[in-house]
């Protein structure tokens, strides 16, 4: 299945959408940058748009090489068990692919899981600003326990994840650095339930350390021309908006 769509945005800003975290993402998001670049000069690009919307996460491995992509170095993320020795580091290699190109990361209450490991990354390390709203919470590593033959398989809760500032992700999610809120239309209202609750409404979900953060918005417009978050990061990029939080500060990062 295809995880990486992507498209020219007003011949200056590199589109991007991430759907899912699976095997193909990585070397999908290679492509959808060498398109970009081909068909945009340098001098007239912009920046990007990496759009993580309602994208429910997936394989560790490719949230770890996404976020490579666009960092020179500095951690990913972490993992931390019950004991101290159990915590693994997974740190960015030399290479930004962008080229230090501007960079805007969407997320809403439907980003979840390695979504929130890219958000995180790329927000602490101040290499991208993150618009929109709270991402859903879901930082707990699961450790799959076969149980021998017919007899299925246990799912443990193995340890947490945790940005480069040591932010625990669990329960609480990746709070944006500019939010945007989206109206949504009555018919979409009268229809489905547009806020997603988040992981700490859970039954039995792993406790956060501290306090605990419910859901947010995960209603995305169709039209683009409707989408708030979106227009929101066109504006930053092109100048027409101003916020402390764009471009961020690398000074800011987290020290490596």
């Amino acid at each position: 299945m295809r995880s990486v769509r992507s498209k020219i945005e007003g011949e200056d800003i590199g589109y991007i959408r991430i759907s899912s975290f699976n095997e193909q993402t990585t070397d999908g998001l290679k492509k959808a940058i060498t398109d970009i670049t081909a068909q945009i000069p340098p001098e007239k690009l912009k920046g990007y748009v990496i759009d993580l919307r309602n994208n429910p996460g997936g394989l560790l491995d490719q949230a770890i090489s996404v976020s490579d992509a666009f960092l020179e170095r500095g951690e990913i993320v972490s993992t931390r068990g019950r004991d101290a020795e159990e915590t693994q580091r997974f740190n960015a290699r030399a290479g930004d692919l962008t080229k230090g190109k501007p960079l805007i990361v969407l997320i809403n209450g439907g980003s979840a899981s390695a979504s929130e490991i890219v958000a995180g990354a790329l927000q602490d390390q101040k290499r991208a600003t993150v618009v929109g709203t709270r991402s859903f919470g879901k930082g707990s590593v699961q450790t799959i326990v076969p149980l021998g033959s017919d007899n299925g398989a246990l799912r443990l809760t193995t340890a947490r994840y945790f940005t480069p500032s040591g932010k625990s992700i669990q329960a609480k999610g990746i709070t944006p650095d500019i939010e945007v809120l989206q109206e949504v239309p009555e018919e979409v209202k009268a229809r489905a339930s547009t806020e997603t609750k988040g992981e700490s409404s859970l039954r039995g979900h792993l406790k956060a350390e501290g306090d605990e953060q419910a859901g947010s918005q995960s209603y995305v417009p169709p039209e683009t021309k409707d989408d708030k978050a979106l227009n929101a990061a066109f504006e930053l990029l092109r100048g027409a908006r101003t916020d402390a939080a764009f471009p961020p500060n690398p000074k800011g990062a987290v020290p490596n």
